[in-house]
């Protein structure tokens, strides 16, 4: 019944709210508020302590639940107050295998003058907390959620609270901002090797190893390494070569999809998956043959993403899969 009534609250939120965009300015009239558990037993407490002082006619008595009851108020004000006008921006998430955490951080920007306190950031059972954020200033919060799937992990909605101070009431907002990050496919564990390879001498190599003595020129070739281009010669109107060193010999594979007919989809994509890391590891050049995709054999960070994200999309709709909403 809660989580169903939560659902409504939620969607109603969304359709009164519409999409955020990034960044969100925290207004008055986004923030909800309501009582917790302890702010109920509070609130009861109060109308057993009023029943009380009337029945007995106790002055002192009703002095002091007219106190309390003011200091509930003065704690409802601030506890709202704790949220209004903070900025929210996405911060990004780095790519993760599936079955990780992943970790979405989120910046909450503080314009004001005074100091907020304790600002929660929460997804279903997940949740980060920064202390305080002092004026004129910014925190990051790490929201981490797990993976199951590969794919495109989508965070369409998320909340932002506090229960400052006193912890009497809960105030808080939705924020549908589109956070996302990309899931590759588990990698499958050591042992299947890679298809046979073939060694490039003078092509694509790892330049954080090193080079060898300069052995001269050859044309360029797709794959070679931009760092390797003679730019100074193309730029004199000369044809596209590439620099070669001696004793540069580059073990290369090529991980096709057609080679692991024995297995099923997930099982290809996973083995495809240990394939390219453990290449991008030991520095060998690799290309990756999908179904309708091909990639070029490469080195470097940039070329390991490429391959490994065209593994987490394969064969899913459009540009989605993964979704959390």
């Amino acid at each position: 019944m809660i989580a169903a009534i939560r659902g409504l609250a939620q969607t109603w939120a969304k359709k009164r709210q519409g999409a955020d965009r990034d960044p969100v300015s925290l207004h008055r009239r986004r923030i909800y508020i309501l009582p917790t558990r302890l702010g109920l037993g509070f609130g009861l407490m109060l109308f057993a302590m009023l029943l009380g002082s009337m029945n007995y006619n106790s002055s002192l008595g009703l002095t002091l639940t007219f106190l309390l009851s003011s200091l509930g108020l003065v704690t409802m004000h601030y506890c709202h107050r704790n949220l209004v006008d903070l900025v929210v921006r996405s911060a990004g998430a780095e790519s993760v295998f599936a079955g990780q955490e992943a970790v979405f951080r989120i910046v909450v920007e503080n314009p004001s003058r005074g100091i907020r306190y304790d600002i929660q950031a929460s997804k279903d059972d997940h949740e980060a907390i920064v202390s305080s954020i002092e004026p004129a200033n910014r925190s990051t919060l790490d929201l981490a959620l797990p993976t199951e799937r590969r794919g495109e992990f989508r965070v369409e909605r998320f909340s932002l609270a506090s229960s400052y101070p006193f912890n009497l009431f809960r105030a808080w907002t939705w924020i549908h901002m589109d956070l996302h990050c990309t899931v590759y496919p588990k990698p499958a564990p050591r042992g299947r090797q890679p298809p046979p390879e073939h060694t490039d001498t003078g092509g694509a190599q790892d330049d954080s190893r090193g080079d060898d003595d300069f052995a001269g020129f050859r044309s360029y070739r797709p794959g070679d390494s931009s760092k390797h281009v003679a730019w100074k010669a193309f730029a004199k109107g000369q044809e596209l070569l590439v620099k070669q060193y001696s004793g540069t010999a580059v073990t290369s594979y090529h991980f096709d999809w057609n080679s692991l007919p024995d297995l099923n989809t997930e099982d290809r994509l996973s083995l495809l998956c240990r394939w390219v890391v453990d290449a991008h590891t030991d520095g060998h050049a690799f290309g990756l043959r999908l179904p309708g995709n091909v990639v070029e054999p490469n080195l470097g960070r940039a070329h390991r993403e490429r391959c490994l994200t065209n593994l987490a999309l394969h064969g899913l709709p459009g540009t989605g899969g993964v979704r959390s909403s």
